[in-house]
C-alpha cells in the first residue's frame, strides 16, 4: 500500500480491522465457552483442550522391538536382554482424533494399583514403558488404570501378527508396502487405509492398526495412512 493510500484511509481501515479481530475473539471464546466439548488448538499432531474420553478412535502401536533395542539412547533392559526374542510389542494404545491427538488429559492423575500393573504386564514388555503410556496417552481414554490395560490387552488380542515376524531369523529387507499387505492378509477387514507402517533410520520402527473407539472392529484412518513410510525398503532386524 502506498503512502498516500495508507493516509487517506488508514484510521476507517485499522478501526474496521480491530472492530473485525475483536468479533473473531469473542465468537471464538463464546464457541469454547458454549460449544459440544472442548475446542482443541492444533500443535503439529497434538491437540491441546481435551477431556478424556472425547476422542474418535483408538490407535493400537506395535514396536519392532529389534529396531528399538539397536536405536534407542537408553533402551530398556529387561525388553532389550539377550535371548528374549521380541518381535513386534505394544508401544502403547492411543486415543486419536480424526485430525491430530489428545495426550496427558488429567491433571490428577491416578496412579495404577498392582492389580493394574499385572494387566498391563501381560501385554507391554516393560512396567516403565506401560506406567508412560498410561500418563500420556491413558489418562485420555476417560478409563481407569486397570481398565485401560484391560482395553489395550483387547485391542491386542484383536490384531494377529503375521507369520513372517513371529519367531526368530534373520535380518532382512522389506518395502513397506509388503508389510502392510502381509498384515491385511493376516487380519479379516483390515484394509491398508486402516494403518501405518512407521520407519526410522532406513528401519522397521512400528506398525500402527486404528481400531474403533468400542474395540470391535478395524476403522479407517486416512491422516495416519497418508504418513506411510515412503522408504523403497526397510531393514527388519533380526529378533534377539
Amino acid at each position: 500500500m502506498r503512502d498516500g493510500q495508507r493516509n487517506g484511509r488508514g484510521n476507517g481501515e485499522g478501526r474496521s480491522r480491530a472492530r473485525g479481530l475483536r468479533t473473531g475473539i469473542a465468537a471464538l471464546l463464546a464457541t469454547i465457552l458454549t460449544g459440544p466439548g472442548a475446542v482443541a488448538q492444533e500443535y503439529g499432531g497434538f491437540r491441546g483442550g481435551d477431556r478424556p474420553g472425547s476422542f474418535d478412535f483408538y490407535v493400537l502401536s506395535l514396536s519392532w522391538s529389534p529396531t528399538y533395542c539397536e536405536t534407542a539412547a537408553r533402551p530398556d533392559q529387561r525388553q532389550c536382554a539377550p535371548g528374549r526374542d521380541l518381535g513386534f510389542v505394544v508401544h502403547g494404545l492411543w486415543p486419536q482424533y480424526e485430525r491430530g491427538y489428545p495426550q496427558n488429559c488429567s491433571s490428577v492423575e491416578r496412579a495404577p494399583t498392582r492389580q493394574a500393573m499385572e494387566i498391563a504386564g501381560e501385554v507391554f514388555p516393560s512396567e516403565g514403558l506401560a506406567r508412560y503410556e498410561w500418563r500420556k496417552h491413558g489418562t485420555c481414554s476417560g478409563l481407569d488404570p486397570a481398565s485401560y490395560f484391560r482395553a489395550t490387552r483387547e485391542a491386542r488380542t484383536a490384531v494377529t501378527i503375521p507369520d513372517a515376524f513371529q519367531g526368530g531369523g534373520p535380518e532382512r529387507r522389506l518395502a513397506p508396502i509388503e508389510i502392510a499387505r502381509l498384515f491385511v492378509s493376516a487380519n479379516r477387514g483390515l484394509r491398508p487405509d486402516m494403518m501405518q507402517v512407521a520407519c526410522a533410520r532406513d528401519a522397521l520402527q512400528e506398525v500402527r492398526i486404528c481400531l474403533s473407539k468400542d474395540l470391535r472392529g478395524f476403522t479407517p484412518c486416512p491422516e495416519l495412512a497418508r504418513q506411510n513410510c515412503r522408504a523403497r525398503e526397510v531393514t527388519v532386524g533380526a529378533a534377539r
